[in-house]
């Protein structure tokens, strides 16, 4: 089946003119499978096409043309990238390609097969200073109940690293005040307890007996944190708060829905808590997904060495 005329009209722009014969028809039918079978929006399609067709541009200059492509072409091209992400994306490009030439019975042998894909560095969580988690969870005013509400979630999210998915979700049955912890049901519904400490049990309770009675008026309501219609709220409503609270303390740092949670464990990490007990917090399975954290909490020790040691 041919793609609309709009999205032809689109990609041909990306056209490589000195494409082996049929290279050019390959890749176009391959890429209304892709937008039938995916639903692709036009410029991903457009990427695709790009990518295969410098790459069948490199194949003809050699004589050759994609379905007689070999490892060591691949590996060649992939050479020619300047960065690990750049041939991460091609290899990927390409594996899809002739994954399809295969099923399509054009190639009895994959020749991604035995190209191993490049590593990639995991990219360092972001995170906040001390002093950031600090003036961000002194935004919110304590005397209206919707930002007591806010400064109570801000406060159990920094100080049990909680995914936000698990704050929105908490029920009152989940609450220890007495011992002052939290069962977090995670991924996977594993539970874990995590401790509180003082000042966000202190919010939370302030919460629980000022605010919570006012959003709910009178309406039952399971969640520790309910909108004003006693529901759950919604991880992008929380979002939109956490925003707006960032831009009232002038933070400059970029926030990720996970931005306190990552600077828990990095602070944690920065004070000497054991990586172990660390992952146990977060809920970590594999300890393996906690390390990333060392490298964090490394990076920030260098810095503070640089600027305080008379030699650094």
């Amino acid at each position: 089946m041919v793609l609309q005329k709009s999205k032809k009209a689109a990609s041909a722009a990306f056209f490589v003119e000195s494409l082996a014969a049929g290279d050019a028809a390959l890749i176009d039918r391959y890429l209304d499978a892709l937008w039938l079978e995916k639903g692709l929006a036009e410029n991903s399609l457009a990427a695709y096409r790009r990518d295969l067709s410098a790459f069948g541009k490199l194949l003809a200059a050699n004589g050759a043309e994609l379905l007689r492509a070999d490892k060591a072409a691949i590996k060649s091209a992939l050479a020619g990238k300047t960065n690990t992400r750049s041939m991460a994306r091609l290899l990927s490009c390409l594996r899809g390609f002739y994954g399809h030439q295969v099923r399509e019975g054009k190639l009895t042998v994959d020749p991604t097969a035995e190209v191993d894909a490049p590593k990639l560095g995991r990219p360092l969580p972001k995170s906040l200073g001390e002093q950031e988690v600090e003036t961000l969870l002194n935004a919110p005013d304590p005397t209206d109940a919707l930002e007591l509400r806010d400064k109570a979630m801000l406060e159990v999210l920094y100080a049990a690293g909680l995914r936000v998915s698990e704050l929105v979700g908490l029920r009152l049955d989940q609450l220890s005040l007495t011992q002052g912890v939290v069962r977090v049901i995670g991924k996977g519904d594993k539970e874990r307890l995590v401790p509180l400490g003082e000042e966000a049990l202190f919010w939370l309770q302030r919460h629980l007996r000022e605010a919570r009675p006012l959003l709910l008026d009178k309406a039952q309501s399971a969640m520790v944190f309910p909108n004003r219609h006693g529901a759950a709220l919604t991880r992008q409503a929380f979002w939109y708060r956490i925003k707006h609270y960032a831009l009232r303390a002038g933070i400059k740092t970029s926030l990720s829905p996970h931005t306190l949670r990552h600077a828990f464990a990095t602070h944690l990490l920065n004070h000497g808590a054991d990586l172990r007990v660390v992952q146990l917090l977060l809920g970590h399975s594999d300890l393996s997904t906690t390390q990333i954290y060392t490298h964090v909490a490394r990076a920030r020790m260098k810095e503070l060495h640089q600027r305080h040691h008379p030699r650094g």
